[in-house]
């Protein structure tokens, strides 16, 4: 096959086409193009997280679950770039409900010889206490996983007391349908509800609100938090990205923030989904 720049040496190409990356003839056409910039777009993100995993965990490896997993295309990209290689005990774990899709993700690992890869039909709430996972885990990822999901994502990596979790959210509807609920009590509180007077603005609202308590939950748990835009994944408008790393650092703060922000818009009944660590308050 001919030589494409664009593809790293030592690359599945079984795995490329399998992913729809490189055509059955093993072309790559403009489409499998931009896929493939989308890819390595996203694994710069994650590759520097997994290299100081490495470097701090020794024989022990890398340890990485992958929440909403679906047909698995990020583990097994991150599995292909970077634990393939490797001869310690790293291991990535896809968690997916739908069972015919993690029957595929097992058939397609042991077909490419990635023995290092796992796929529990569980889903994101239930693997939080699930035997069948390491009591702990050092690289959460979760994209695009829906609605509640990302919050069951971060619980989970919490629980497990993740080094770096790395969250795409999707379809924040859950404080929306709360501020819809209470819109006729907020009303005539504050000048600030006309930002989700209307239901337009009470979804688009309720997202940017949902995101902006997750980073806060997640300072309040000792993590450093940033927010990025991960630009043209998946051809997706839930396009923000957010990579939390826990360095212990003070709580106290953004844990008083996250109660004031629920206080100020009438959201106290959401202080469990958000929870915060009792060293926090």
């Amino acid at each position: 096959m001919e030589t494409i720049p664009e593809i790293r040496p030592g690359q599945s190409i079984e795995l490329l086409k399998e992913l729809h990356i490189l055509t059955r003839d093993g072309k790559l056409n403009q489409d499998s193009r931009r896929k493939l910039k989308q890819v390595y777009h996203l694994y710069q993100f994650i590759e520097p997280l997994m290299k100081a995993v490495q470097a701090a965990s020794g024989e022990s490896g890398v340890r990485l679950v992958d929440h909403g997993a679906g047909k698995s295309y990020l583990g097994f990209i991150l599995y292909d770039l970077f634990f393939k290689s490797l001869t310690d005990g790293s291991h990535i774990y896809g968690i997916e409900t739908r069972d015919e899709l993690v029957k595929k993700s097992e058939e397609l690992a042991t077909r490419l010889h990635f023995p290092g890869m796992s796929f529990l039909n569980l889903s994101v709430a239930d693997s939080i206490d699930s035997p069948l996972l390491p009591g702990q885990i050092d690289i959460v990822t979760a994209l695009h996983a829906c609605n509640t999901a990302t919050d069951d994502a971060i619980h989970f990596g919490l629980k497990k007391k993740a080094r770096h979790m790395v969250l795409v959210p999707c379809c924040q509807a859950e404080v929306a349908s709360v501020l819809n609920r209470l819109k006729g009590k907020a009303l005539g509180k504050s000048a600030l509800t006309e930002l989700w007077r209307h239901p337009l603005h009470t979804r688009e609202f309720g997202s940017q609100l949902t995101n902006v308590l997750r980073c806060l939950q997640l300072e309040a748990h000792g993590y450093q938090v940033s927010v990025t835009e991960l630009v043209g994944w998946e051809h997706s408008m839930k396009n923000e990205l957010i990579i939390a790393t826990y360095k212990d650092l003070p709580r106290r703060r953004p844990a008083e923030r996250l109660q004031e922000v629920l206080g100020s818009v009438g959201l106290e009944e959401m202080s469990e989904r958000f929870f915060v660590s009792p060293a926090a308050t």
